[in-house]
């Protein structure tokens, strides 16, 4: 499947699982979600596990409250050895290829000003990114629905910069994340403008293994500050790098799924889809 082709399923998924949610304690059966993106029953079905890799009914189960609790149930353990050891364990882990690099005080009080910044548009199966970045690595990478509005955001982050659309190997490599083949992948270089606190938090997210999910309160505790969750809250809002900054895998305490910089909807998508992979990757053991 192209990714074109991901990319327009994505937009149906989004929708179907806005109608799981909305639906959620009816069990809505195939014929009601696929009805509710406008396409057969079996041609949804098809769709759906060609980008999900499991049905619609076993997808559903990822998404429930339920479930996200079980799973935080068991984190308190996994980010203490990702604490003590600075790996989250298993490859393929982001942690293992992603290496953050601050912008220096400068940088970051005068806005880049004199700063370099390549940018490109591309398609993933969680929709549209930008991506850009400096001369010594990846600065921003966002999902968006409007190009326009996109790069006005990423010029307001860095006003005093210098814009360019093209696409380099910095970019390349941090696209390279959204194919299921990791091996290949060369070290990512993050760029980042951000406070030290922030820096801080997003480099403890990196440490969240893959399908894994913790709490705010989880994050406070590990980076030394237990009484901190809403400020850490507020940086995880602002992390810049969706995706390989796993910030989709913190949320609340109580299960709920909590906000996500780039919708709550996409968020539950990418949390179900890394679920559905490590089971697939399980069976195949």
């Amino acid at each position: 499947m192209s990714v074109k082709q991901e990319e327009i399923n994505f937009n149906r998924i989004q929708k179907a699982i806005e109608y799981i949610k909305e639906n959620f304690k009816s069990q809505p059966s195939l014929e009601e979600i696929s009805s509710s993106v406008h396409v057969s029953p079996h041609h949804f079905q098809r769709m759906f596990q060609a980008w999900a890799g499991v049905t619609p009914k076993q997808f559903t189960q990822y998404l429930s409250v339920e479930y996200a609790r079980g799973l935080l149930a068991d984190q308190q353990s996994i980010m203490d050895v990702a604490h003590e050891t600075g790996f989250s364990g298993p490859s393929r882990l982001h942690d293992l290829f992603v290496r953050i690099e601050g912008m220096t005080p400068g940088e970051y009080k005068n806005g880049g000003a004199n700063l370099n910044i390549n940018y490109s548009f591309a398609e993933t199966l969680f929709g549209n990114v930008l991506v850009a970045s400096t001369p010594k690595g990846l600065c921003c990478m966002s999902f968006f629905e409007d190009e326009k509005t996109a790069l006005k955001e990423l010029m307001l982050m860095f006003p005093n910069s210098i814009f360019r659309q093209i696409t380099d190997k910095f970019q390349q490599d941090a696209l390279f994340i959204f194919q299921k083949d990791w091996r290949n992948l060369d070290k990512v270089k993050l760029h980042l403008h951000g406070t030290p606190f922030q820096i801080k938090v997003w480099e403890c997210l990196l440490k969240i293994p893959e399908s894994a999910i913790v709490s705010y309160k989880d994050i406070a505790e590990h980076i030394g500050a237990p009484n901190s969750a809403r400020a850490v809250g507020t940086a995880i809002g602002k992390n810049p790098i969706a995706f390989l900054i796993p910030c989709h895998r913190v949320i609340q305490s109580s299960g709920g799924i909590g906000d996500y910089r780039w919708g709550a909807t996409r968020k539950q998508a990418i949390i179900g889809w890394e679920a559905a992979k490590k089971d697939l990757e399980s069976n195949d053991d």
